[in-house]
């Protein structure tokens, strides 16, 4: 049996008869495995090529476990339902809108729940750089999705695009909607949730374009510490709120360089520089021109 299939899933769970048939309405595209090798031989989808993809709406006894783990890395994101996820000594609980990536070699299993059985839509893949993209250094193994129908609509999207038919140029689609979709996770695992105090500290800056304040006392209004904020900055955005806050600055003032005839003095009091040449030198150490070089560059 293909280890990919949803179709002796229950042979494994005690109490439950063996499933021949998968589940109703599923969804199952599974690449010949001549094709996958050739794909990974060619430019592009050497560096991320789909194997398997489907969805298991309802799917009530569904259990796979693989003691040596699977040659590909494994993303699962329910949509409804629950499940568990078991993987190098830790247990994720999915629940809807949750996402999850298993290392390629690594053993693992994952069931859904009993009471409540999940409905997932999933994928393998492999490549040379699959494994940075489902598993970047510092981001989240389980992964809450700010937008669950995004994803779904790019799952249903590859998943359309197998069924039709499986040709080098089809994989090459797959691979770039496949692409699209991972990264769309990986964002998710970075970005700060919804009310939280990261996400709410961005806001507040976001709304201040045109002013400043200091760290401690954006820390003290969203109720951190003004070194936990910091480090939340910079896991999420790579520098500190200061840098995010400049960053933000900059961005209106590009705009208002390319889009309006407004003076650099007017410009930088517009985004909080009450002296030009400063606003300047900022915009020179991000940009590495000034202003007026940047207005008078060709764009588009």
């Amino acid at each position: 049996m293909d280890e990919t299939t949803g179709r002796d899933i229950a042979a494994h769970s005690p109490g439950l008869a063996r499933r021949a048939e998968g589940f109703a309405d599923q969804r199952l595209c599974v690449v010949p495995r001549p094709q996958v090798e050739l794909a990974l031989a060619a430019p592009v989808t050497r560096r991320l090529t789909v194997t398997d993809a489907g969805l298991f709406p309802h799917a009530a006894g569904h259990l796979r476990r693989r003691p040596h783990g699977a040659s590909e890395t494994i993303v699962l994101v329910c949509v409804g339902g629950a499940g568990v996820v078991a993987f190098s000594g830790d247990e994720y609980a999915l629940s809807p809108g949750a996402s999850i990536a298993i290392p390629a070699g690594t053993p693992h299993e994952y069931r859904s729940s009993d009471r409540d059985p999940w409905t997932i839509w999933w994928l393998h893949v492999r490549g040379t750089d699959a494994a940075e993209l489902t598993t970047p250094a510092g981001a989240s193994r389980l992964v809450r999705l700010r937008a669950a129908d995004r994803v779904v609509a790019l799952f249903d999207e590859l998943v359309t695009l197998l069924e039709r038919r499986i040709s080098p140029a089809h994989l090459l689609a797959a691979s770039g909607i496949a692409w699209n979709l991972l990264t769309r996770i990986t964002v998710d695992s970075t970005l700060p949730a919804e009310g939280s105090p990261l996400e709410r500290a961005m806001r507040y800056l976001e709304t201040r374009i045109d002013g400043s304040i200091q760290v401690a006392d954006l820390a003290a209004l969203v109720g951190l510490s003004p070194s936990h904020l910091s480090a939340l900055f910079r896991q999420a955005t790579g520098g500190g709120p200061a840098a995010f806050h400049t960053s933000l600055k900059m961005g209106r003032a590009r705009a208002l360089l390319d889009a309006t005839n407004l003076s650099i003095a007017e410009i930088a009091a517009s985004v909080g520089y009450a002296d030009p040449l400063y606003f300047s030198r900022q915009f020179r150490r991000v940009h590495d021109v000034s202003p007026t070089a940047y207005r008078a560059q060709h764009k588009g």
